[in-house]
C-alpha cells in the first residue's frame, strides 16, 4: 500500500537500539538532509591562525604597532602565532626572546588567552595565543 502512495520504508537512525525504521518519500528526505548539511556547513566558523613576528632587537614603537595588529586578528576571531626570530649571536640570549612574548601576552591581557607557552623550536621561539571568550 505504501508503494502505491510513492512511500519507501527508510532506516532513519541505524545506530540506535533497536534500529528506528520509517515509511516515508525517500527523494524527500534526501533533500531535507541536504539542506541540514548546508546550513550547518555555513554557520560553522574557519578559525585561522594568524602570525606576527618579532625579534629580540624589536623597537618599542614597532612592538606596539604588532600588538595593535594581533589585537586587530583577535578582535576578529583569528588565533594569532607570536614568533620571535633569533640569528647568530642572538642565540646566545634566549631570555630576551621569552620577556618579548610575555610582554606580548601582557600587552593583550583583555583580548587573548594563551593556549601555548613560548617554546624554541630551532632558531625560533613561538606562542600561540587564542581570543578571549
Amino acid at each position: 500500500m505504501a508503494a502505491e502512495h510513492g512511500m519507501d520504508l527508510v532506516e532513519v537512525a541505524p545506530q540506535a537500539t533497536p534500529p528506528v525504521c520509517k515509511i516515508i518519500d525517500y527523494g524527500k528526505f534526501k533533500y531535507e538532509q541536504k539542506k541540514k548539511a548546508q546550513l550547518a556547513r555555513r554557520k560553522q566558523s574557519v578559525v585561522s591562525v594568524k602570525e606576527v613576528k618579532l625579534r629580540p632587537k624589536t623597537d618599542r614603537h614597532d612592538f606596539e604597532v604588532k600588538v595593535n595588529n594581533a589585537r586587530r586578528f583577535l578582535e576578529g576571531g583569528h588565533k594569532v602565532k607570536a614568533t620571535v626570530m633569533f640569528r647568530g649571536r642572538e642565540m646566545a640570549h634566549r631570555h630576551i626572546g621569552h620577556e618579548r612574548l610575555n610582554a606580548f601576552a601582557k600587552a593583550l591581557q583583555g583580548v587573548a588567552t594563551m593556549e601555548q607557552a613560548p617554546k624554541m623550536e630551532g632558531r625560533t621561539m613561538t606562542m600561540l595565543l587564542a581570543p578571549a571568550t
